[in-house]
């Protein structure tokens, strides 16, 4: 038998659907218009920015930024043509291939990201009182435990 939402689990759903359909367009408008990256884009190169060498093997880096291989190497060949990115074959296993951070990537997105961080301070973390930051770690993480029980997106979340 269904469960139907109660009227305030149905407004909190509502709201939070609200929330995931208006933010990406929100982050992805301004990153288009500051520094001429998609959000995801954007997103490539900062785990990239992370990682040690600023190198991942093209499947983490999929899996870290939930896309198929498929997403992940058209956003990556696009990157690749600005001069951003440069792929290689992985020196640990020649079958693989690796993703790197080039020096003008990096010039990018240490450029792109204080628009990014203002961005967000303004449409997400100014909005909210501290406590309610909490809650809202509070609740990633609650969702985050069924969403990503593997932990395949961890490298972005898991801050502890």
């Amino acid at each position: 038998m269904t469960r139907w939402l109660d009227p305030a689990e149905r407004a909190a759903w509502v709201r939070l659907v609200a929330v995931v359909e208006l933010l990406p367009g929100v982050l992805d408008s301004q990153l288009r218009r500051d520094s001429g990256l998609s959000h995801y884009e954007y997103f490539v190169l900062a785990m990239l920015s992370e990682a040690p060498e600023r190198t991942l093997r093209m499947t983490f880096l999929a899996q870290h930024t939930n896309a198929t291989l498929t997403r992940l190497s058209h956003a990556v060949r696009r990157l690749e043509e600005r001069g951003l990115v440069e792929r290689f074959p992985s020196p640990e296993d020649g079958r693989a291939t690796n993703a790197r951070l080039t020096s003008r990537g990096w010039e990018v997105v240490v450029d792109a990201a204080p628009g990014h961080v203002d961005n967000v301070r303004a449409h997400v973390v100014d909005a909210l009182t501290p406590e309610q930051v909490g809650q809202l770690h509070a609740i990633g993480d609650a969702l985050l435990a069924r969403l990503d029980p593997d932990g395949r997106m961890a490298a972005m979340y898991d801050d502890e």
